[in-house]
């Protein structure tokens, strides 16, 4: 991984440091709405999943399983979304939402509505909710 990783300043801004993972930075979206991680691997230019190389596309694999079971395990969720979209933020980045049927936007996406941010408790809560069961 190059030292010159920089998180692209829209992510910085609407998430919340939980863990650095061996490829990925791993941050809590400001949404308070859906308990929801976001993934960012550290590699310099990465735009799109082919942009890793095998190795590397296989660690994120693997640190995508292992946040959703930490979702699982906290939240009982009805499904888990997981996606890497990148149309606004180009920066490769994977979304792992945990969804229920009675949360605000069900059946639709997460995206496009009013977001609903953390109450500064709830999200050291949160957060240190996760680093418990990712054993951090």
């Amino acid at each position: 991984m190059n030292t010159d990783f920089v998180l692209d300043p829209r992510l910085l801004a609407d998430s919340h440091a939980v863990a650095t993972l061996e490829l990925c930075d791993l941050r809590l979206h400001g949404d308070s709405s859906f308990p929801w991680l976001i993934l960012i691997p550290r590699i310099v230019g990465a735009r799109d999943l082919i942009d890793l190389d095998p190795s590397q596309q296989g660690r994120l694999y693997e640190e995508i399983d292992r946040c959703s079971r930490v979702l699982v395990q906290a939240f009982s969720p009805h499904k888990l979304n997981v996606a890497a979209l990148g149309n606004v933020v180009e920066q490769l980045h994977v979304h792992v939402i945990a969804r229920f049927r009675d949360d605000p936007a069900w059946p639709a996406p997460v995206w496009g509505r009013v977001s609903v941010a953390y109450a500064a408790d709830a999200r050291e809560a949160r957060i240190a909710q996760l680093q418990e069961l990712l054993g951090r």
